[in-house]
């Protein structure tokens, strides 16, 4: 259940002093091929990391060998010294990689770079690049679980995921438990497949995945400078499957991942799944579906199991989405508490005292559906982002 359990890829998670818990923070995935193509998407947000600007240029190549990752840093707002603290890193990656794997013989674009942590501080390089070297001497197929735990940063679980294809496989892992709000991307993750697929095939599929998982979460509204996803590919398993079966297996895969980052979420006491239904579009429905998700009213009185359909509404008339405001619906876990856009059935039959919460919202105004994933607010978020960098 990790990224090496496609065949031909190695990693590893080693601690090297980033963190001040002394935990794991360094991971590195090898591909070790066949082959090795790759795609990627990255966050919207206009201040980008410099691990982002520097994979970005990268996966335009088309090839990666390797992906070192960072937690302990995110090597955000650090300017021209952070983005050369990324290069230096892939450089020194591929050095050590092909000295003792002259087989792979790689240079510093075919290595990929990921940070995540506090930003605007330079990373600790005297740290960062033997723990590099360490991790590399620490490369197996039996890594992938290490290197899911050292990409942690607030998460309190390491999150990994595999879907099976015939013949081949896809795997993965991913961090986020805050900042989690889309952008194409919506943490750090590390997705590799076995199946034979070329750069433009993988962008197509991990676009399509992404745009239905982890573009649907929404946990606090706030996008990370840092948000990357990559799909590697080595080709190590000789079947190509049809652009149709990969992207089912990447979109299950990324499917899985999204719902443990919700499961995680920061301070989270409720999963929530909002489904709006009869819109007139799906972009109406994202669009109704990330606004209830943001609203911090109806956040908090989930926390305090208040099944207050007044706020969910609320929200919805603020987007430019095309309803009636008497034509709509709203049910929470199965009890339709709005009916065309006032009271109903009785809100003391909602029972919300488990984890798991549905919100459906129906528009009535066409045929298009979406679902967004998000979580409550609570007492245990606000304390833990209280006093995150201090």
């Amino acid at each position: 259940m990790s990224v090496t359990t496609p065949r031909g890829f190695r990693a590893a998670g080693v601690a090297a002093g980033l963190k001040a818990s002394g935990g794991a923070d360094v991971a590195l995935v090898v591909n070790d091929g066949p082959d090795a193509g790759v795609a990627g998407v990255f966050t919207s947000n206009r201040i980008k990391a410099a691990p982002v600007l520097w994979t970005q240029q990268v996966v335009n190549g088309g090839v990666v060998r390797a992906v070192v990752l960072n937690s302990g840093g995110a090597n955000a707002c650090t300017g021209p010294a952070g983005f050369q603290d990324t290069h230096a890193t892939a450089e020194h990656t591929a050095a050590a990689l092909t000295s003792v794997s002259p087989r792979l013989i790689l240079g510093a674009g075919e290595v990929a770079v990921c940070s995540t942590g506090l930003i605007g501080e330079r990373l600790p390089m005297p740290k960062l690049l033997p723990g590099v070297r360490s991790a590399i001497r620490g490369l197996s197929r039996d890594g992938g679980p290490a290197a899911a735990e050292a990409i942690m940063t607030t998460d309190t679980r390491p999150k990994t995921t595999v879907a099976r294809g015939s013949g081949w496989t896809v795997g993965g892992m991913a961090k986020g438990a805050g900042m989690l709000a889309p952008g194409m991307a919506t943490m750090l993750c590390v997705l590799t497949t076995d199946a034979v697929a070329g750069p433009a095939m993988l962008d197509d599929v991990l676009r399509a995945a992404t745009r239905v998982s982890f573009d649907r979460v929404d946990s606090d509204g706030c996008m990370s400078t840092n948000d990357t996803v990559l799909l590697l590919a080595s080709g190590a398993s000789g079947i190509e499957p049809t652009p149709a079966e990969l992207a089912a297996a990447v979109t299950a895969a990324c499917h899985d991942l999204a719902q443990q980052l919700v499961a995680d979420a920061e301070g989270a006491t409720k999963q929530i799944a909002i489904d709006v239904v009869g819109a007139a579009d799906e972009d109406d429905a994202v669009e109704v579906g990330r606004t209830v998700a943001r609203n911090n009213l109806v956040k908090t009185a989930l926390f305090g199991n208040d099944p207050n359909w007044g706020r969910i509404l609320a929200a919805v008339g603020t987007t430019a989405a095309a309803f009636e405001p008497d034509g709509v619906d709203v049910a929470v876990n199965g009890v339709w508490v709005c009916r065309g856009g006032g009271a109903a059935e009785d809100r003391s039959k909602v029972d919300l005292t488990g984890r798991d919460v549905t919100i459906r919202i129906d528009l009535h105004a066409g045929t298009s559906a979406a679902t967004i994933w998000t979580n409550d607010l609570s007492h245990a978020y606000v304390h833990e982002n209280s006093a995150y960098s201090t």
